[in-house]
């Protein structure tokens, strides 16, 4: 996770477009297993209420977590699950659905490295965001 966040930071400087492959499946598990580590850092409880995630791989496979009866909800492309939870985009730059006070708020402070509370990024200018 830490290799391909970091990758991403000099693919971003180079200005490059990385494909997203199949690995990423292992950067989403680490950033769904970090949901209690982002709310330990922020100094606040992690909420009873569970998450459920659905993420589209590269491949158009289907990646889930949590239970499907959960009515807080975070689906759709595994690559900007990924780069919201390394902090590598804001929240506004990526194409996710985000349903429930419960996903509202972890995708808010959702941080999948170790560490104190990161910063987070600031939002692209308009025309560099994907569009939804």
């Amino acid at each position: 996770m830490e290799t391909w966040a970091h990758t991403q930071d000099i693919a971003d400087t180079l200005g490059v477009t990385r494909e997203p492959t199949g690995r990423l499946r292992h950067v989403a598990h680490i950033g769904v297993g970090a949901r209690a580590f982002s709310y330990a850092v922020h100094g606040k409880p992690a909420p009873s209420a569970p998450v459920r995630v659905e993420l589209i791989g590269p491949s158009g496979a289907t990646w889930a977590w949590g239970p499907e009866d959960a009515s807080d909800r975070v689906a759709g492309p595994a690559l900007d699950f990924c780069l919201l939870v390394t902090q590598r985009r804001h929240r506004d730059d990526v194409v996710l659905s985000i349903e429930g006070p419960a996903a509202t708020e972890w995708m808010a402070i959702a941080q999948a490295f170790a560490g104190t509370a990161g910063t987070g990024r600031t939002p692209l200018p308009p025309a560099r965001r994907r569009q939804r």
